[in-house]
């Protein structure tokens, strides 16, 4: 592939430059209150390329903030600066005034659609709303409650893999945790949101997963950063075929023809009269309905195809979540002896929707999974830009550049407001000093001042709040509790190296997991079968047949 040449970046730095400050010093415009920050690592690029490339960020934006306060600003590229926001107060107004005030950023749109095409991740306004009112039905307790049985099938097809791998090495099996989790969240997603079977686990190669894979081995090279940053300002640098463009094109190529074939398949069934009798009210059956009506609630082709494309790349936040829940076993046996108490009770029976979303029921393994959420988030940052002028209340006073007492924030049109969940998650200030700890008890009572002036599910950022709170919140705790439910009663897990294997973040599609000093984000995990909590004779959920092919679970191991 020919590179273009350096002094043509340059150029368009120039350019975009001189455009930038002509743009922000304009006559007439509103001055945002200028704040506190971090000094300029480079003249050009600012702290914009160290951002997109570094999974260490979170621990520079919590440096930043005990120096200087809930609210600071950190220059980017081009002169650019941009306000981050660790406030509570000032997160809370942030969030009730999305859609009203603060909007995704016009560049990250435009990304989204160009990658997972026009849906409600890209929607603002009016058709941000209605596209969520159409999805909404779908990720109702009522829909989720009667999906929970494919987050158990996935779960027991992989215990049956797993059962067939042990028998060949009585002594333990080491997995690839990452590998695995795909598998289950890719095919749960596939049986309870679309009715249909992707038989990733049965070790049918998933065109899907292998491109996310692909686009986590482009890593982040110095060039294709460059061209993304100033594609940001430049949409027709999109167009340039770096390694990592090429691959998200890929990516939304493959998402989208599996995504039109879901729908083509679906709506032969229903033509057909066969399809399942829940499929009206499943993610699939929503979204053909959607497009069939002649009301004002009515759905294109185009975009109903893209809010497939969108819950298919939402598997891979729940698959992260997974392998992240199963690291932090490996780490904490007692936290494995805890849960699998639990769940003793319960016998050879599998917890119920109702029992499974319940902090009474099953209240430590609630609070492993929020613990999870809490220190491990999909996401790093969540960015917005305000349409218009605002004023930022905070909640704790900061002093600006001169020395003056700032207790709000002007806010001009067109000024980004970064919100760093994982920071926020993770705060001392926010969480107490033991915020850095993996401490499950810490949701057993209430959560303690100033974390839970934080909105959001738990007090927790993880699922983002306000309008554009995760849609897809119930179904990840519901398919996560069912499948470490499943998993916890018939496996320990271990490091083959020891407890003491030091696991990173690596910055991909989502945060994943990678070991410390290894290429690519494989984790290897030691699984040995733990039967002591079943009593003689008790199976566990006899939906999937015995008969598993082998060489499959050997090529798959």
């Amino acid at each position: 592939m020919v590179m273009p040449n350096p002094s043509f970046i340059w150029m368009f730095s120039l350019l975009a430059g001189t455009w930038l400050i002509f743009w922000v010093w304009r006559p007439g415009r509103t001055r945002t209150t200028r704040l506190q920050g971090p000094s300029s690592p480079n003249p050009l690029w600012g702290f914009m390329l160290y951002i997109l490339t570094s999974p260490d960020i979170s621990v520079d934006f919590e440096r930043w903030a005990t120096l200087y306060g809930g609210a600071f600003e950190i220059p980017l590229a081009f002169g650019t600066k941009e306000i981050v926001i660790m406030d509570p107060k000032a997160l809370t107004h942030c969030y009730n005034s999305e859609r009203a005030v603060y909007v995704r950023p016009e560049n990250e749109r435009r990304w989204i659609a160009e990658m997972l095409g026009c849906g409600v991740l890209w929607a603002e306004g009016e058709t941000h709303k209605w596209q969520r009112k159409l999805l909404t039905p779908a990720f109702s307790n009522v829909a989720i409650r009667r999906l929970t049985h494919g987050f158990y099938d996935s779960s027991y097809k992989l215990k049956r893999f797993w059962d067939e791998a042990l028998k060949l090495n009585a002594d333990g099996e080491v997995i690839e945790v990452q590998e695995w989790m795909n598998r289950v969240a890719l095919d749960s997603i596939g049986i309870a949101g679309f009715s249909h079977d992707f038989q990733f686990l049965d070790g049918k190669e998933s065109s899907v997963a292998n491109a996310f894979h692909a686009l986590e081995l482009s890593g982040s090279a110095f060039f294709d950063g460059c061209i993304f940053i100033l594609a940001l300002f430049f949409p027709l640098l999109f167009k340039i075929p770096t390694q990592r463009t090429l691959r998200f094109r890929e990516l939304r190529r493959i998402m989208n023809e599996v995504a039109q074939r879901l729908l083509e398949n679906t709506r032969r069934e229903r033509e057909r009269g066969i399809a399942e009798e829940h499929s009206d009210t499943s993610i699939i059956g929503l979204l053909i309905k959607a497009e069939q009506t002649d009301s004002a609630l009515s759905m294109t082709r185009d975009e109903l195809v893209a809010q497939n494309v969108m819950l298919l790349a939402g598997y891979e936040t729940t698959a992260a979540s997974l392998a992240w829940a199963l690291i932090e076993l490996a780490k904490h046996p007692e936290m494995q002896d805890k849960l699998r108490a639990e769940a003793v009770r319960f016998g050879g029976a599998d917890p119920t929707w109702d029992q499974l979303t319940s902090t009474i029921e099953l209240p430590y393994l609630d609070a492993f999974v929020h613990e999870v959420l809490r220190m491990h988030p999909a996401l790093q940052n969540i960015l917005r830009t305000a349409s218009k002028d605002d004023v930022i209340p905070l909640g704790t006073p900061i002093v600006g550049p001169s020395g003056e007492t700032i207790s709000s924030i002007l806010v001009a049109k067109g000024t980004t407001i970064r919100q760093p969940l994982q920071s926020l998650n993770c705060s001392d200030f926010l969480w107490g000093v033991d915020a850095k700890e993996f401490k499950p008890e810490r949701w057993f009572g209430d959560i303690t001042v100033p974390a839970n002036q934080l909105q959001g599910h738990r007090h927790l950022l993880t699922f983002h709040d306000g309008p554009r709170t995760c849609l897809g919140k119930p179904f990840a705790l519901a398919e996560m509790k069912a499948v470490l439910t499943v998993l916890i009663r018939n496996y320990t897990f271990e490091f083959p190296a020891g407890r003491e294997t030091k696991i990173e973040d690596h910055l991909t599609f989502v945060i994943r997991p990678k070991v410390v000093g290894e290429k690519g984000t494989r984790v290897p995990l030691r699984l040995e079968p733990d039967q002591c909590f079943l009593e003689p004779g008790m199976t566990s959920n006899p939906t999937w047949p015995p008969d598993t092919q082998l060489d499959a679970v050997e090529a798959l191991m």
